[in-house]
């Protein structure tokens, strides 16, 4: 086979399935009936005990309470970046973590200072995390937050209690970690979560990744930290192929894991990226590429329709050309949540399992997709 554009198409090894003559029709599926979401309130409300916060990208509320009343979880508003709902543990548990909710959390207390916190806190080894809702008004507040941590710390300290020094250590210890969330100027909601079954392990869902002077873009931002969350990457000698991948943001962050990246886009990469090793570059539509072997990952980060970007993803579970998916779905201006339902089944329906959705730290208006074929 020759490199990039130049490739020969006569003679495709022995499992490859002739190309679709057309693209399948949209999803025959209806999503729950929608939901009236009330408006966000005037001031921000302080929840009760007993039930469940959850925290989101500020401006996507909406799509976190309707998810929520799919769930038949009753939720209501508190404010910007904040919905409570009823416990998400029980009888009536929801399918998995909502697509939309960065962290969420059982509510034990309303304090009002830092020492009320550490009293309400486990007495057993907890990983506390205190932070404020992401927007600028509570961001403005972030010194606060800081604040509560160091003298939680010292107080726990002071009674002789060895927490784990990171998240990633508490859920290894199958330990707690502890929820501070200052939703107002001393005011905090605590709760807890074991860390093994916490939606994220960074305080407030938000999982910053580093930006370097190599991949400045924020696409490479997403990209780490959707391998973050899935918790497992390509490595050497994997095999990824990066769908509309110019001007090559994710084709650059893999080929540094050591993976071998098919780059498919019509556009052009960046030239820097397009003489890294291990990188081959075919200017073709993503909806027209076809591997001439099976791969390892499936990568997507197109801007481009999500049924029709699901349905793509979906014919490449279908045919056997990839095992793993990772990919960012871009969110229509209206209809997100229903049109997330009919991108779920699509993926599903062409055989990808495992399949996870959620609008992590570093997304806008898109979520990330993760999945496996077996």
């Amino acid at each position: 086979m020759k490199k990039g554009n130049q490739r020969e198409r006569k003679t495709r090894n022995a499992w490859h399935v002739s190309p679709e003559q057309k693209r399948p029709p949209p999803p025959k599926v209806e999503p729950p009936k929608r939901v009236k979401v009330p408006a966000l309130p005037p001031v921000t409300l302080v929840p009760e005990p007993g039930a469940w916060l959850w925290t989101c990208r500020a401006g996507f509320e909406a799509q976190l309470y309707e998810e929520l009343a799919w769930g038949k979880k009753n939720p209501f508003m508190l404010g910007p970046a904040l919905v409570a709902s009823e416990p998400f543990t029980g009888e009536n548990p929801l399918p998995q973590p909502p697509t939309f909710a960065r962290m969420g959390f059982l509510i034990t207390d309303i304090v009002r200072s830092p020492a009320d916190a550490a009293g309400a806190l486990p007495d057993e080894p907890t990983k506390v995390q205190v932070w404020v809702p992401d927007t600028d008004v509570a961001n403005a507040r972030a010194g606060e937050a800081t604040a509560w941590a160091d003298t939680i710390a010292a107080i726990r300290s002071e009674e002789g209690l060895v927490d784990p020094e990171t998240p990633w250590k508490a859920s290894e210890l199958g330990a707690w970690l502890g929820q501070i969330c200052l939703i107002g100027p001393g005011v905090g909601v605590i709760g807890r979560v074991r860390a093994r079954e916490a939606i994220s392990l960074s305080a407030g869902g938000r999982a910053r990744m580093k930006r370097t002077s190599e991949a400045p873009s924020r696409a490479a931002m997403k990209l780490d930290e959707a391998l973050d969350w899935l918790g497992v990457s390509p490595g050497k000698g994997d095999l990824c192929v990066d769908l509309g991948s110019a001007p090559g943001g994710w084709t650059r962050r893999l080929v540094e894991r050591g993976a071998k990246v098919w780059s498919v886009d019509p556009a052009n990469l960046a030239p820097d990226v397009l003489k890294l090793p291990r990188v081959k570059h075919f200017h073709e539509s993503a909806f027209e590429f076809l591997p001439d072997e099976p791969v390892d990952w499936l990568f997507c980060d197109m801007a481009w329709r999500p049924l029709e970007v699901a349905q793509l993803l979906g014919k490449w579970a279908r045919k056997g050309f990839a095992s793993q998916l990772v990919a960012n779905i871009k969110l229509p201006m209206k209809d997100k949540l229903p049109t997330l339902f009919r991108v779920r089944h699509a993926l599903e329906e062409g055989g990808w399992k495992q399949l996870r959705m959620r609008q992590l730290y570093h997304d806008r208006d898109e979520v990330t997709v993760t999945a496996r074929k077996v």
